[in-house]
């Protein structure tokens, strides 16, 4: 935290850890407020984006005709043919472009939500020596990233339910499924009326599950690894300071063993989500 003349409570270190460094210069006051822009968020996200395509690139690069792969280009090349294989058994179409976009996004989402595993303190701590006040370092646990992430991949959604079926075939689906219609004229409007809503609110709820999922578990975990650190700036020279440190140790020790497994498949659920809602969308009702 920024220095001053006392040591902060509890809830001033959570608070202030929750900033984020806005375009405004002052900390963020609110999870949704479009007023301003957080920087932070922008810079690791773009950070941690282009080191996935670097990844990506470099193991494209190692690939030699003739010569075995070394681990590094073993292991891209199964996760390569993993999601491949995944997207072509959920999606009935041409995935060429569908896997990967899955796989960035994988990656990607993987090495936003490794951010965590950093100690608290750590960047934070760096951005103050060069006038930083506020630095939040996991993208995702920002609403803003996971929400944009989700809108995405709704917008691919739509976008191949209109190359598949056709601007007619897909309009005409939004007022026909998922209850059909008549050839009442009377009972053909109110059932269009109803599947159109029906079909509104499913696109609205996958895509705010989506990216409320993500959020909601990651934000979940950076604000426990706030409250073990805690437990470690409580330490002093005093039986009860040394159990509260080693209380610290042992509390971050298996919870970021544990969150290994939730970054994981947090990653993996997002994208086999997004595989599914194109899947879909390739798919008639």
């Amino acid at each position: 935290m920024a220095s001053s003349s006392h040591a902060p409570t509890a809830g001033e270190y959570i608070v202030h850890h929750l900033g984020h460094q806005t375009s405004t210069g002052h900390p963020q006051e609110s999870i949704v407020d479009f007023s301003y822009v957080n920087l932070d968020t922008v810079f690791y996200s773009l950070i941690l984006g282009v080191l996935t395509a670097w990844i990506l690139y470099k193991a494209a690069r190692s690939i030699e005709a003739g010569k075995a792969p070394n681990r590094f280009v073993g292991a891209i090349e199964w996760l390569v043919d993993f999601v491949h294989e995944l997207a072509r058994s959920i999606v009935h179409g041409d995935v060429r472009f569908i896997a990967p976009m899955a796989l960035l996004s994988f990656i990607w989402i993987f090495l936003m939500n490794c951010m965590d595993l950093l100690p608290v303190d750590l960047l934070p701590r760096l951005g103050e020596l060069v006038g930083i006040k506020y630095m939040r370092v996991v993208p995702t646990a920002d609403l803003n990233v996971p929400m944009a992430m989700s809108l995405t991949i709704l917008a691919a959604s739509l976008y191949f339910g209109l190359k598949i079926k056709s601007p007619g075939g897909f309009t005409k689906e939004l007022f026909t499924a998922p209850f059909g219609t008549s050839s009442n004229p009377i009972v053909a409007v109110v059932l269009g009326i109803a599947n159109f809503a029906m079909q509104l609110i499913e696109y609205v709820s996958k895509t705010l599950s989506l990216g409320l999922r993500l959020f909601g578990n990651l934000y979940a975990g950076e604000l426990l690894f706030m409250l073990i650190a805690l437990l470690g700036g409580a330490f002093s020279l005093s039986l009860g300071g040394f159990l509260l440190g080693g209380g610290h140790f042992l509390a971050g020790l298996a919870w970021a063993i544990f969150h290994i497994l939730i970054v994981t498949l947090q990653a993996f659920i997002f994208m086999m989500l997004a595989l599914v809602y194109i899947g879909q969308a390739h798919d008639a009702h």
